[in-house]
C-alpha cells in the first residue's frame, strides 16, 4: 500500500491526506500487534480495527477523488489563451477579427469568466491585425475548444461604393493552459525582446520595459505579453502562451499522422482549417464541419452563440466527415 501511497505523497492536493493514511496504518498496526498478543484485547480491538479501516477507506476514496478531478481539469484546463488574426481581405479582415474577439469576450462575460488582453496590434481603422486574450473559468477549454480555425465572412463593406460583395478572413486559435505539459523548450532556442508597454501619456507612458516579445527560433512562433505590470510577470506569461502554441502544433502534427483514427473528431483542429462562414447578407452563419447553420448573425456577434457551442460538443462524440 506505501508504494501505491507515493502518487498521493507527491500531490500537495493530497499529501496531508496520504500523512493522515499512514498515521492511521501505523495505528493499526499497533492494535493488530496488541490484539495478536493477548487474547482478551482482541475482541476490543475488532471495533476500533473496523473504524480504522472505514476511516483509511474514505481517505482512499477522496484522494482518488482528487486525483480525477486533476485529469480532468489537464485534459479540459479552466484556462485558455484565445488568439485572432487578420488574414485575407484587409483593413476588412482586421474589422471582423475585432468582431470576433469581442463576440468571444462578450459570451465569457455571460458565463462569468474572467477576461484579461494580453497583446493586441489594431490596424488603422481601428480594427485588429493580432490580438491575444487570456481567459479564466470553469469548462472554458471544454465549450470553445472547436473554435480554432479560419472564420471566413461575407458582407458589403460600408466603404464599398458599388455594392459589391467582399469575403474576410480571419484566423482563432484557441490555446489550453496546462498545468503539466511535455514540451522541452530549450534556452538557446529563444530569442527574448523587451520594449516598453503602451500608455495613455502623461504620467502613465511606461518608463520601464516591461513589454515582453519571445521567438521560438527552431519553428519561427513569436508571442507577446504587454499586460502586465513588470517585465518577468509579462515574460512569465508570454513563455505560457509559447508552450501552449508549442503544444498546438505538435498535436496539429499527430492528428495529420494519425488522420484516418479520428474521424469521430470535428474536423482536423488545424489554425488553417475553414471551419465557418458568416453570410451577413442572408443572415446565416454555416459550420463547414457538421454541416450546420443559423439566424441571427448580429445577436450571435453579440455573445449568443451558445447554441452554435452546443451543436459542436453534441457531434463531437459521432462520426464527421
Amino acid at each position: 500500500m506505501n508504494q501505491d501511497l507515493e502518487k498521493y505523497k507527491n500531490n500537495p492536493k493530497t499529501a496531508y491526506l496520504a500523512e493522515s493514511f499512514l498515521r492511521l496504518e501505523k495505528e493499526e498496526a499497533e492494535i493488530q500487534t496488541m490484539a495478536d498478543s493477548d487474547v482478551e484485547m482482541k475482541a476490543l480491538s475488532e471495533e476500533e480495527l473496523s473504524n480504522i479501516k472505514i476511516q483509511k477507506e474514505a481517505l482512499l476514496k477522496q484522494m482518488d477523488e482528487i486525483l480525477a478531478s486533476e485529469e480532468k481539469e489537464e485534459e479540459f484546463p479552466n484556462e485558455i489563451v484565445l488568439e485572432v488574426r487578420a488574414a485575407a481581405g484587409g483593413e476588412e479582415a482586421s474589422l471582423f477579427a475585432s468582431e470576433l474577439a469581442e463576440m468571444y469576450t462578450l459570451y465569457a462575460d455571460k458565463q462569468g469568466w474572467k477576461v484579461e488582453k494580453l497583446y493586441a496590434s489594431e490596424s488603422p481603422i481601428g480594427g485588429y491585425k493580432e490580438a491575444s486574450f487570456e481567459i479564466r473559468g470553469k469548462d472554458v477549454y471544454k465549450k470553445l475548444r472547436f473554435e480554432t480555425g479560419v472564420h471566413r465572412i461575407q458582407r458589403i463593406p460600408a466603404t464599398e461604393k458599388m455594392g459589391r460583395v467582399h469575403t474576410s478572413t480571419a484566423s482563432v486559435a484557441i490555446l489550453p493552459i496546462r498545468k503539466k505539459s511535455t514540451i522541452e523548450i530549450k534556452p538557446t532556442d529563444l530569442e527574448i525582446e523587451t520594449s516598453r508597454s503602451g500608455g495613455a501619456g502623461g504620467q502613465n507612458v511606461n518608463k520601464v520595459e516591461t513589454a515582453v516579445r519571445i521567438i521560438h527560433k527552431p519553428t519561427g512562433i513569436d508571442v507577446r505579453s504587454t499586460s502586465q505590470r513588470s517585465q518577468l510577470k509579462n515574460k512569465e506569461q508570454a513563455m505560457s502562451i509559447l508552450t501552449a502554441k508549442l503544444e498546438l502544433l505538435h498535436e496539429e502534427e499527430e492528428v495529420k499522422k494519425y488522420s484516418d483514427n479520428r474521424k469521430s473528431q470535428i474536423g482536423t483542429g488545424d489554425r488553417s482549417e475553414k471551419i465557418r462562414t458568416y453570410n451577413v447578407l442572408q443572415d446565416r452563419i454555416t459550420d463547414h464541419r457538421i454541416k450546420e447553420s443559423w439566424h441571427n448573425i448580429e445577436k450571435i456577434l453579440a455573445g449568443e452563440l451558445g447554441d452554435i457551442l452546443e451543436a459542436l460538443e453534441e457531434k463531437s462524440g459521432e462520426d464527421v466527415v
